[in-house]
């Protein structure tokens, strides 16, 4: 069960600053009557709206003219570059494995302490094998988890 006061202190934790009150009235639209949370079927019927919102999910987005896609384009660059800086602690364009274990201890998570599980995250998303993740190979990494195959 995922509360909105859970969620936004994941959030805070990633330096990501969220209205509170944005954030429960998208949260409580998922809600089961009588719970006090999200379960996991109502986090993804969450994440789903989130995804169609911000990425276009659905067949529909082809009939809205160029400039709109543009701009969702625009704007979804602009959050993936924003979700990007949360990692990339020292703004040299790279995430590291220390970067990326730096945001997992944030987050209070096991795997913040398993240093080769850390450098495999990284090693399974970089494709130029430089040992970092840059921002292009976090955006197509990031894009294959939210944007479902068609």
């Amino acid at each position: 069960m995922i509360t909105v006061h859970d969620l936004s202190q994941a959030l805070t934790l990633l330096g990501l600053d969220a209205d509170f009150s944005e954030l429960d009235s998208t949260i409580q639209a998922h809600i089961k009557s009588g719970n006090d949370g999200l379960e996991f079927e109502d986090f993804v019927a969450l994440h789903q709206s989130l995804d169609d919102a911000l990425f276009g999910g659905g067949g529909q987005q082809q009939d809205q003219d160029q400039d709109q896609c543009a701009d969702e384009i625009s704007q979804e660059e602009s959050d993936l570059s924003e979700a990007f800086k949360v990692f990339d602690e020292d703004g040299d364009g790279y995430i590291s494995a220390h970067e990326l274990q730096v945001v997992l201890r944030k987050l209070g998570l096991p795997e913040a302490t398993e240093i080769d599980r850390i450098e495999q995250m990284i090693v399974s998303v970089d494709r130029n094998q430089d040992g970092r993740v840059d921002f292009f190979e976090f955006k197509d990494m990031m894009r294959s988890v939210l944007v479902p195959n068609s």
